[in-house]
């Protein structure tokens, strides 16, 4: 019985042996490169070429989070389609109903948060 694990226990040997092998290989590569001394150009803004002008720990408006949310929840609902659309014709009418709860649910839910100005921008 214990004969069926062995293919799992030989994956995990070899992807743990991998990780420590990747591990390895970059700690000696960093070393051998001399990549871990910091030096002027290595300390300098590379990400949009200028020093950041403000503090990064700046509060952001609320509704950034908002449209993040949002985005979220209305990527989940074409996640949610797409099987829908695939086994349509095997659910049948009971299914299409239920995904037409769902849809009407999250059109509500989108209609409440644009009445309440949520996707305002000043």
């Amino acid at each position: 019985m214990l004969q069926q694990y062995i293919p799992i226990l030989i994956f995990m040997l070899v992807a743990i042996g991998l990780a420590v092998a990747m591990i390895t290989i970059a700690k000696f590569m960093g070393w051998y490169l001399n990549l871990n001394r910091p030096s002027r150009e290595k300390n300098s803004a590379f990400e949009c070429g200028f020093p950041a002008f403000a503090d990064a720990r700046a509060k952001f408006d609320v509704r950034f989070y908002l449209v993040a949310i949002l985005f979220i929840v209305f990527d989940l609902e074409v996640a949610f389609l797409f099987p829908f659309s695939v086994v349509m014709t095997k659910i049948g009418w009971y299914g299409f109903g239920a995904m037409g709860v769902f849809l009407l649910l999250l059109v509500v839910g989108f209609v409440f948060e644009w009445r309440k100005g949520a996707l305002e921008w000043e």
